[in-house]
């Protein structure tokens, strides 16, 4: 036999044998290895803009749009694009953290700021707790850059926790304040702290030790409106903090100073010769979410998108030098568009009769069942309410079914509540009364949820400024951190 015709035949075969062991072989390697080949080798960005909204995916975002269309009178049919949803460069990341599917925000926020997984509640170490893991702020401070943390929630909590501190539990709330301090980072703003003075409030007051450590503390509207350029170090707090030492939702703010203010006023401090980098933290979009309240959600989806406003107008002074990058770290409560009993409509406008967020009426509630109690309470008696605060002026037999049975659960001591699981499921650890009055609404918007809890989908990236284009694609959230290392010109 020729040898030739022989080889021939048999080098066939073994390519055919590579290709099927190739295909056979599990393909996550080759898929992590696919996003990180969008490595950027251009000039490296000088000023940065992390824009996080906490429980913010494609639901969140794409109601936000349908909501600003119809409330701009645009028809049923309107639909008014954010900011960022315009972005030059948008991509998708998978969230889940070390050990679930479903991550909550220390894991996430480990992950988005330092490109290393770790468990759930975990803060910025290892899934065994024993290696503490570098954040891009801590890099960027190494490297002469200015840097701020903003958060509408309060300043120890997981998200802005992530970039500065290092702990087994994401609920050792002095430890991390006493990170906080300790980090040197430029300029603080937005929410409080939960234990200035420890768990057993026997601490030396972490906002004291700030003070001696050389940062300036604004606590007033009038504090807050000197800051600017040449502050210093600086730890800026809204006046009349909301619930956990978190600044109030959107649809509650009224005069009370904006996240939009807090990032203008970052922006000032910062800005310098050596660059700056700067995360902004939407942290009551996630809280809106658990609570399934659709309205609420969307007005702190649109208090983000004018934070991000603030990023563009520098942006339009240094297109050259800045990078932006949107993204969140998980959604929240399963949220969707589309419910069946309204089928293919839907009906934002709806949302817009809502004045007020359900923990503003949970206030209201408990007022009632203080004074009132469970013997008397009436239905009738909110129909009011319903009709001024929520825009429900008629309600339908099955509706008032709904609210008159929580109504009754409302009525009951919290503490005392029935805790099965048609209860549970029904409720979830909300007002009974309050979150089915956001339900109600929100299905007659043509809105659903599944969760008072995460979901683990993934979630949107968008990219303006240097180095942009690596944001295209799939990939996991920690590469989110690698892309930005790279472009700022930082390294692990």
């Amino acid at each position: 036999m020729n040898k030739k015709k022989w080889l021939m035949p048999c080098a066939a075969l073994a390519v055919m044998v590579a290709i099927l062991v190739s295909l056979a072989m599990p393909q996550t390697n080759a898929v992590a290895d696919a996003a990180n080949d969008q490595a950027y080798y251009g000039k490296k960005a000088k000023y940065v803009f992390y824009f996080i909204g906490d429980g913010m995916a494609l639901s969140q975002i794409n109601s936000t749009e349908i909501f600003k269309g119809t409330q701009n009178g645009n028809g049923p049919m309107g639909r008014q694009p954010m900011n960022f949803t315009a972005f030059s460069h948008q991509g998708v990341q998978r969230t889940q953290s070390a050990d679930t599917f479903i991550t909550e925000s220390a894991a996430a926020g480990t992950a988005l700021a330092t490109g290393n997984k770790t468990n759930n509640d975990i803060l910025g170490m290892d899934p065994t707790k024993s290696v503490k893991f570098k954040t891009m702020a801590e890099m960027a401070k190494e490297k002469g850059m200015k840097v701020g943390i903003v958060s509408s929630v309060s300043l120890d909590h997981a998200t802005p926790g992530a970039f500065y501190a290092h702990q087994p539990t994401r609920k050792n709330y002095y430890e991390i304040g006493q990170e906080m301090i300790n980090s040197n980072f430029d300029y603080f703003a937005g929410g409080g702290l939960l234990a200035p003075t420890g768990k057993k409030k026997d601490q030396p007051n972490l906002l004291d030790i700030a003070k001696q450590k050389g940062y300036q503390v604004a606590l007033s509207i009038e504090e807050i409106q000197k800051i600017g350029r040449g502050s210093g170090k600086t730890i800026a707090i809204a006046p009349n903090l909301a619930a956990e030492e978190a600044m109030s939702y959107e649809i509650d703010r009224g005069e009370k100073v904006s996240l939009a203010e807090f990032t203008r006023k970052g922006i000032e401090v910062l800005d310098n010769q050596n660059g700056f980098f700067m995360m902004v933290e939407g942290g009551k979009v996630d809280w809106a979410c658990h609570a399934n309240d659709a309205a609420t959600t969307v007005k702190d989806v649109m208090a983000f998108e004018e934070a991000i406003a603030e990023a563009l107008k520098f942006y339009a002074k240094h297109p050259d030098e800045t990078l932006i990058v949107v993204t969140g770290d998980h959604e929240t409560g399963g949220m969707t568009i589309g419910f069946a009993g309204t089928g293919y409509k839907t009906f934002f406008s709806k949302l817009g009769g809502q004045t007020l967020s359900y923990e503003e009426f949970d206030k209201q509630i408990k007022t009632y069942r203080d004074q009132v109690g469970a013997s008397n309470a009436n239905l009738d008696d909110w129909l009011p309410a319903l009709a001024n605060q929520f825009g429900m002026n008629e309600l339908t037999a099955y509706e008032k079914n709904r609210l008159a049975q929580a109504l009754a659960f409302s009525m009951i001591d919290p503490k005392k509540r029935p805790a099965d699981e048609e209860t549970t499921l029904a409720y979830g650890p909300y007002e009974p009364f309050s979150v089915t009055v956001t339900h109600l609404l929100n299905q007659r918007a043509g809105i659903g949820w599944t969760t008072y809890a995460h979901t683990g989908v993934a979630v949107p990236v968008y990219a303006q400024g240097t180095g942009s284009g690596v944001f295209d694609g799939y990939y996991d959230n920690t590469d989110v951190a690698k892309k930005m290392m790279n472009i700022m010109g930082v390294s692990k």
